[in-house]
């Protein structure tokens, strides 16, 4: 096996590029902020509504983080009371396809297993 570089970023070393990867978007709210963003701007109220059992701590945690490493932007329109929005950077879109794939494995995983509870 060849001996890779480490990754050096934000004062912190990896040891590989999915290690790396993962410290990006590997907890589970960075996935779904980025996952609730797949179709656009999203208000900053309704996108942490979206977003089950999360709470305001951690959605400052977790968009400040995306916003740092340039996944997702921030938009604050200049109005009383103040509106934000967030959207996916290239660098976010660009690991749409990854994410999505990961959400229709969880389907087929949870339909295969019949982990789906019949709807109410």
């Amino acid at each position: 096996m060849a001996k890779t570089e480490r990754i050096q970023y934000s004062n912190k070393s990896f040891s590989c590029s999915l290690a790396f990867t993962l410290h990006l978007i590997g907890d589970k709210y960075k996935s779904l902020i980025i996952f609730h963003l797949k179709d656009g701007p999203v208000r900053s109220g309704e996108l942490q509504k979206s977003i089950t059992d999360i709470s305001n701590r951690m959605f400052t945690y977790s968009i400040r983080a995306l916003e740092k490493d340039d996944l997702v932007k921030r938009k604050i329109y200049p109005v009383t009371p103040p509106k934000v929005e967030y959207s996916l950077t290239f660098k976010g879109e660009s690991l749409l396809p990854i994410i999505l794939e990961l959400n229709k494995w969880g389907e087929d995983f949870a339909t295969n297993n019949h982990l789906y509870a019949p709807a109410e």
